[in-house]
This record gives structure tokens, sequence and C-alpha cells, in this order.
């Protein structure tokens, strides 16, 4: 049995997934294929530490904020966590009420919300770079996550992403995911793999090298057979395509596990957005953290994420009550809110 391996890409890949506070100065340097789009500051986190001078990296995968005094305070937010961005009315102590760009996210099921409030006056830059480059990572997912019978072909050719080129077109490819198997075509490309079924284009999958974990030659009950291992982010599907001769399949298995280690090294994401005023480097903007020598003296221990929590960190529910508005029962609200600000603000 012939075995190819690939290294695991997606499975450390944490900065557009995840949502991190106090990250060290390693943490806060771009993984390769991220890349620094603007730089914003002074920047005020005005939820966590309000009153304080920070700096905004806007990066193809995060945010990332961090005071200027003290680096070592700081958070990174992924794309994938948000859940909601809007401009709403803050209450700075920099520039008191102003307004300020709100986003709602959530992480591991837990929700947390993100003020941030430009210090410059009249600055609309804040709201126009995190919004924008959000919408275009949200517009290009086919780069980063694996498809299920999505529209990927059109007239028997691969419907290609931008800066997309296909390497190899593969005829008479098996996909044995049925008893019987279905016979289709492969397309390999620089960012991902992909198989259709000649009968109908539809039952398709596309597999991005960002999500593949292992690409490997084995047996099964179909003979010898193309093994691609998806991450655990995408469900760890395993997916059996045969290929004959066997010196075709071992060279297409050859070919897809190059590609991938290549992609490995310098991955393209796919969010495609520059702004008119090049940022500095990311390595220019950060400093490295020193340890202090400070005893610090023990208290009850608390997290640096219990500020930005969507709703006070809530434990239960609280109490229903009748709402006439809506005609019938709901959570009752807390003081100071409304049912129509609260669809204001998920608008």
């Amino acid at each position: 049995m012939v075995v190819m391996a690939a290294a695991a890409t997606a499975d450390s890949l944490w900065e557009d997934r995840d949502v991190r506070f106090d990250i060290s100065s390693q943490q806060m340097k771009m993984r390769p294929g991220e890349v620094l789009i603007d730089c914003l500051e002074p920047i005020e986190d005005t939820k966590g530490n309000n009153g304080e001078k920070g700096r905004l990296l806007v990066t193809n995968l995060r945010i990332i904020w961090h005071s200027v005094v003290l680096p070592r305070v700081n958070l990174s937010v992924g794309y994938n966590c948000f859940v909601n961005t809007t401009t709403r009315t803050a209450n700075s102590k920099l520039r008191g009420q102003t307004e300020a760009l709100y986003i709602l996210t959530k992480c591991n099921n837990t929700r947390f919300e993100f003020i941030f409030t430009n210090v410059i006056p009249g600055s609309p830059r804040l709201f126009a770079s995190v919004i924008s480059v959000h919408r275009a990572y949200e517009t290009s997912k086919m780069y980063r996550e694996l498809k299920l019978r999505s529209a990927l072909i059109q007239n028997k050719q691969l419907r290609l992403l931008p800066k997309e080129q296909v390497y190899n077109k593969i005829n008479g490819v098996w996909n044995l995911s049925s008893d019987q198997g279905n016979l289709g075509t492969f397309f390999i490309t620089n960012v991902r793999v992909v198989w259709h079924a000649n009968m109908n284009d539809s039952f398709n999958v596309s597999i991005p090298y960002l999500q593949i974990r292992s690409i490997k030659i084995r047996d099964s009950k179909f003979g010898l057979a193309l093994v691609i291992e998806s991450s655990q982010a995408t469900g760890g599907y395993v997916l059996g395509f045969k290929i004959d001769p066997i010196e075709k399949l071992e060279e297409i298995a050859k070919e897809i596990n190059s590609l991938h280690k290549v992609f490995s090294v310098s991955p393209i994401f796919g969010v495609d957005y520059e702004m008119e005023e090049k940022p500095q480097q990311l390595e220019d903007l950060t400093v490295e953290q020193i340890e202090e020598d400070v005893e610090i003296e023990a208290n009850e221990p608390t997290d640096a994420f219990v500020a930005y929590f969507a709703d006070g960190n809530k434990q239960q529910d609280r109490e229903p009550v009748f709402s006439e508005e809506l005609g019938l029962a709901i959570e009752k609200l807390k003081d100071g809110f409304t049912l129509q600000g609260l669809w204001e603000v998920m608008g």
C-alpha cells in the first residue's frame, strides 16, 4: 500500500475562527498568507478599555486591537466569528457621546460584543475598513470551506474563482461514496480539488487545500484508491476516488500532494481588498512584550474577556413576561432596553 501524507493546514488555523484576549506577541504576528490591509490609530476599545488609546490592525483574517501604552493588553477577533456589525452611539471617555463601531460575535457558543471608537473626529475610515474587509471575507468562502453540491460547474467546465488556475483535468474518476460508485471528472487547481459526476453536475464536491488534512493511496473494496481526508473543522470527511491505471493514480496523488505542500507555505485565503494608503508592516507596528518584575497580589480570578460578554455573562434566563407588542411570552428585558432598540441593533 502506497501512502502519501500531507501536512495539516486547517487544523492549526485559528486566526479567523477565534476570539482571543491578551495574546502573545508571536500570536499577533501574521501567519503565512495573512496580509495587513489597514492600520488605524488612535482607536479606543470603548467596551473593554474605555479611555485608553490603541491601535486597530485590519488583516484579511481578523482584526487586532492593542493598547499603545501596554501592547500586552490586546484582543484578536476572527471574521468567521462576526455575527453583526453596525454603527451606533457610544459613550467614550476620549470622545464623549460619539458614533462607534459595534461588532457582535459568537465563538464557542459564547457571544461577545466589541465597541471601537475613532478618537479623531469626523473620520469614517474605521467603519469602512472593517465592514468592507469583512464583506470581502464573507464573499470568498469557496477558498476556505469544503462545499458539497454547489454551483461549481458550467458547460462542463469549472467556474473559476478570482486568481484560480486549473492545472489538470482528469476524466474517468470514480467517487466511492456509494456502493456502486459514480463516474465523474477531477479538476486540480492552485487552491482546491473539485470532483463532479458526469451524469449530474450538481453532484459534486470542492475541497480547498486549506481544508485537506491528508492525501493517501490505500486499499478499498474497489481496489487501490485516492483518499483525501478533510480537517476536523469541516467534520473530518474521508473522500475516496478510484483512478485507473495504478500509474495514473500515483501520478495524480503525487500532483495533489505537491500542490498542497506549495499552498501550505503560502496559502491563498481569497480575501481580496486593498486600501489606497499602504499600511506599515505588522512587525513594525507591534513591540515585543517585556516581562516586568512586578509582584501581583493574588485576587479573585478574573477573565480578560468578561467585560466583552454580549449579555453581561448571564448564567440563566430571566423570568418570562407577556409582551403586548408581540402578543407572546418573552424573556424579561434588562433595564433600559426596549424591543424596538433590540430590533435596531440586530438589523
